[in-house]
């Protein structure tokens, strides 16, 4: 098993929910820059962390990836963080940094490169697909081998939509990148990210925080085939 990342397995996906929830909260007290993710499991970490802390006015939010649609669109990461969390602050973060992805995955890409600069994450919250992808990295994609901080991505699967995503150097310059899985179609996914040698088959097996902690927070279904 990876020996560079910590891994928290919990009951159900509500559980690692309210875990990611807590830490995203704390993050929040802390204040600095967070990056968010799209999916399910942080759909509902949003919404628990929106009441377990109001007031973000100390933090600066990002993404660390986006679909090519406009910012209302319901398959939009940002629309979903929106509606599930900003929407349900008492106080905003100080500023939020969209990928603007409605510009195209070119100009979306080169004006969130030029917005980001060197930032470095306090905490960033990342899911992993169920062929092992993460942010929208896909398997052997030409993306893996980029360096620059934030890249136009193909998708990878469904929806077929143009992407903007962070790069693998990006993603590792995190202080604590937190992974969060939940169920058992997310199982192979995690033994291929967490449980054996990192591929570019797998993406998310290269995502570790090059000065900080890795962490991957599992319901029991998605950590079934890593071993004790």
């Amino acid at each position: 098993m990876s020996a560079n990342v910590e891994l928290v397995v919990l009951e159900d996906a509500d559980a690692v929910a309210a875990e990611v929830a807590d830490r995203l909260a704390h993050a929040a007290r802390r204040g600095g820059h967070i990056a968010l993710t799209g999916g399910s499991t942080p759909e509902l970490a949003y919404e628990k962390a929106a009441k377990l802390e109001s007031d973000w006015s100390n933090v600066e939010l990002w993404w660390s990836d986006e679909r090519c649609l406009p910012p209302d669109d319901d398959l939009s990461n940002y629309a979903l963080a929106k509606r599930t969390l900003l929407d349900n602050l008492d106080s905003g973060p100080r500023q939020v940094h969209r990928i603007k992805g409605e510009l195209g995955k070119e100009r979306a890409a080169a004006d969130y490169e030029r917005e980001l600069g060197d930032t470095v994450f306090e905490l960033e919250l990342l899911g992993i697909g169920p062929d092992g992808h993460v942010a929208s990295l896909f398997p052997n994609a030409p993306t893996l081998q980029e360096r620059k901080r934030v890249l136009p991505a193909e998708p990878g699967l469904e929806p077929f939509v143009d992407r903007v995503t962070l790069s693998i150097p990006a993603l590792n310059s995190a202080r604590a990148i937190v992974f969060a899985l939940a169920g058992a179609e997310k199982a192979d996914a995690a033994r291929r990210a967490f449980g054996e040698e990192p591929s570019p088959a797998t993406p998310s097996s290269l995502v570790r925080a090059t000065n900080g902690t890795t962490t991957a927070i599992l319901d029991r279904a998605a950590a079934a085939k890593l071993s004790a």
